[in-house]
């Protein structure tokens, strides 16, 4: 049986507008386009983009789907770690990101901003700072 080409968890997530959606991933958060499937009227149905070794997805939904944008409200969100968290907000803010929350140390030893992509989507980037165990932050092991 052939090995999976990506890791065993991919996000997913689906915008109105995969091709500005992709165009957007490698300009402001860094990633690096993988690939892009077309439909008959040339326009991205699904794309793939890459960043640290790490997959997402990006997909163009049916006629009824209702982004967070149009929502107005958040769906999801998704969390990445990047080496340089700083640079890498820094980066995101210059090419037009939505900054929700600006680049802190959190009691579990990420430092992490939250951003927002053009239809909504929310990105958590992050740099583990420290190490704690999970009791010393508040949580349980299972």
């Amino acid at each position: 049986m052939p090995e999976n080409p990506s890791p065993p968890i991919t996000p997913y997530l689906l915008y109105e507008d995969v091709d500005a959606a992709v165009d957007f991933a490698v300009r402001a958060f860094g990633f690096t386009e993988v690939l892009r499937f077309r439909d008959a009227d040339s326009r991205s149905s699904h794309a793939e983009v890459e960043l640290g070794g790490a997959s997402v997805f990006m997909g163009a939904p049916g006629g009824d789907y209702r982004g967070p944008r149009r929502l107005g409200t958040a769906t999801s969100s998704t969390y990445v770690y990047v080496d340089d968290v700083d640079a890498h907000f820094e980066r995101a803010r210059a090419a037009g990101a939505e900054i929700r929350a600006e680049p802190a140390d959190q009691e579990y030893g990420d430092r992490r901003y939250l951003a927002e992509d053009p239809e909504g989507q929310q990105w958590f980037f992050a740099t583990r700072v420290r190490e704690l165990p999970a009791q010393e932050w508040g949580a349980e092991r299972a």
